[in-house]
């Protein structure tokens, strides 16, 4: 029997599948934008158990201070490695600058 998924995660997927090459957007801007303000952390677990069954691009998500969420050799050096692959640059504080990068114009 298929799953049947909520509005707000139909609207995530949507927003997620969407983040062009070359951008990110932060937990919180995600669920805000698929309509739960506070729902950084149901992203975050969408991401987990949904991004390969959905071919999501899990790796343009980023925390709110434009940082990698996921720890060393749990995920972080893969997901850095796919951004800089798109042309997103950190800095020395291995920050991304969301005034640059952040995408601002969802579906």
């Amino acid at each position: 029997m298929p799953v049947m998924l909520t509005r707000f995660t139909q609207k995530a997927l949507e927003i997620i599948r969407h983040i062009p090459k070359g951008k990110v957007l932060t937990y919180g801007r995600a669920a805000a934008l698929a309509g739960k303000p506070n729902g950084a952390r149901q992203i975050s677990r969408l991401l987990h158990s949904m991004s390969n069954k959905h071919d999501l691009p899990w790796h343009r998500i980023v925390n709110a201070k434009g940082k990698i969420s996921l720890k060393p050799l749990q995920g972080y050096e893969l997901q850095k490695a796919l951004l800089e692959s798109e042309g997103i640059k950190f800095t020395q504080s291995n920050t991304i600058d969301l005034n640059v990068y952040l995408w601002i114009n969802p579906v």
